[in-house]
């Protein structure tokens, strides 16, 4: 259909690109683009590799990483670039170099080049521009807004963030089935961002010191990735605030009394994630009441963990996680009658108050631009209820899912100091017990576990969570 463009031993040049990597798993590519053909049967495709965004002007952007869908068939992306599945086939298209690419970004890469590295065809945007209008080709709204222009320009319909109906909703679900399960270059490349995450949380725990920044913290384990060239998947959590869920500022000066709370993963070259949190003493050693509260957080986990099987709802393991926390904070005085009661009741909830975890992949919280289509089975709702209206995933486990397993303890003075909270709560909470305990802040224990036909793969268990283990390593400080 597009005989003039095609790259097979043309002069073309595409823009200027990090070039293929010569390690790229084309065998598995290409299984994973054939999938989603067989799949869509006759129905074409569009994915986009995303645009470049800049940070504060327009020659100053943010590092570009492709949409992870793009990533997921091709892995490699460039700025501008779609890829249409159509006639059993897939084909890169790509933007034409301009005169200064290669001043600045050095030289532009051969299109044949890139059709040969990448194993599919290949052929320069402006071919496709006028071609796919009224065609009824299938996309996934991109999350950046310069990105879903380009797809309502292409497409010649409106691209809205969010909203999947008719053919989009079904090239969803395809997608989502298969990204559900994780292949062997997939795990591969989950093993490296375990591995990565463990030399950073390392650097983190020796970097430790009363009286510097958290910022120094968060250097030494962000140097450890770059050294090992790569990224993070997420902005990093370093921080003596652990009860701020999300706390991305690192100015606060450690002190010997503090609870360090570090939630840092890596990202592979080749786009993959890990997602890993400890929590440790900066003084060296956990006191009495530190310890107190990290066992309750680490018997939790380890009992979510254990309960990773294939058929498992994550729900059941969220509950379960909760439960635990409950009865541990029972044993400590904290909380007041039958665990699981107030598992239930939402009592937990304002200690506990986010899921249990999430999907891991290419996204740290994989594929949630698709929102809870991906996260949850067809069927199920994301409930209101406090304690489980934040949980990301609720579907049954199968062998090749990776998931999170993070429940925590988070001591919020907005929900703690609320008069009507302590006043609704007082037959199921010692406040006078609980506020004991509040100088800890925040504790959260989490690692990226394997769903195996024989139960849980945990790919991070290299790194420290045994108190023990972790005064072992900041005693090599």
């Amino acid at each position: 259909m597009f005989e003039t463009a095609w790259a097979f031993g043309s002069a073309y040049t595409c823009s200027s690109m990090q070039r293929p990597s010569p390690t790229l798993p084309r065998d598995a590519l290409a299984r994973r683009r054939e999938a989603l053909i067989a799949a869509l049967g006759d129905q074409p495709a569009l994915l986009v590799a995303g645009m470049s965004r800049p940070r504060n002007y327009l020659a100053n952007t943010y590092p570009f990483r492709p949409h992870s869908h793009f990533l997921y068939f091709f892995g490699w992306g460039t700025p501008g670039a779609v890829a249409l599945f159509d006639d059993g086939q897939a084909t890169v298209y790509v933007p034409c170099a301009s005169s200064d690419d290669a001043l600045w970004s050095g030289p532009p890469v051969d299109l044949s080049e890139l059709a040969t590295a990448l194993g599919v065809r290949t052929a320069t945007l402006d071919a496709l521009e006028n071609c796919l209008q009224q065609r009824g080709v299938a996309t996934l709204p991109a999350v950046d807004a310069e990105t879903r222009g380009q797809q309502s320009s292409l497409l010649g319909r409106p691209i809205v963030a969010g909203q999947l109906h008719g053919s989009d909703a079904a090239l969803a679900d395809a997608i989502i089935e298969l990204r559900l399960r994780h292949d062997e270059a997939a795990v591969a490349e989950l093993r490296l961002a375990a591995d990565a995450t463990a030399a950073a949380h390392e650097a983190g725990m020796r970097a430790t010191h009363p009286g510097i920044r958290e910022g120094a913290v968060r250097a030494a384990m962000e140097a450890t990735l770059i050294a090992r060239d790569c990224a993070t998947a997420y902005g990093s959590i370093v921080t003596v605030h652990g009860e701020i869920l999300h706390n991305e500022s690192h100015h606060n000066i450690l002190d010997v009394n503090d609870m360090l709370l570090a939630d840092v993963g890596a990202e592979t070259p080749g786009g993959w994630a890990g997602d890993v949190t400890r929590t440790w003493p900066v003084g060296g050693t956990f006191s009495s009441v530190q310890s107190d509260i990290y066992d309750v957080v680490l018997t939790a986990q380890r009992a979510a963990i254990a309960a990773v099987r294939p058929g498992a709802r994550y729900r059941d393991i969220h509950m379960l996680a909760t439960q635990t926390l409950a009865a541990g904070l029972r044993d400590l005085g904290v909380l007041k009658g039958d665990p699981v009661e107030r598992a239930h009741d939402g009592t937990a909830a304002l200690l506990f108050p986010h899921g249990v975890g999430h999907l891991l992949g290419l996204d740290v919280h994989d594929m949630e631009d698709l929102g809870d289509r991906a996260g949850y089975a067809p069927g199920r709702r994301r409930a209101p209820e406090a304690g489980l209206r934040y949980l990301r995933l609720d579907r049954d486990l199968v062998a090749g899912m990776a998931v999170t397993i993070e429940p925590g303890i988070y001591f919020v003075p907005a929900i703690l100091d609320d008069g009507n909270v302590r006043r609704d709560t007082a037959g199921r909470i010692d406040w006078a017990r609980l506020d004991g305990y509040r100088r800890i802040r925040g504790i959260r224990i989490e690692d990226d576990v394997l769903v195996a036909a024989s139960g849980a793969d945990v790919l991070t268990a290299a790194i420290p969570k045994d108190r023990n283990n972790i005064e072992t390593v900041l005693a090599k400080r």
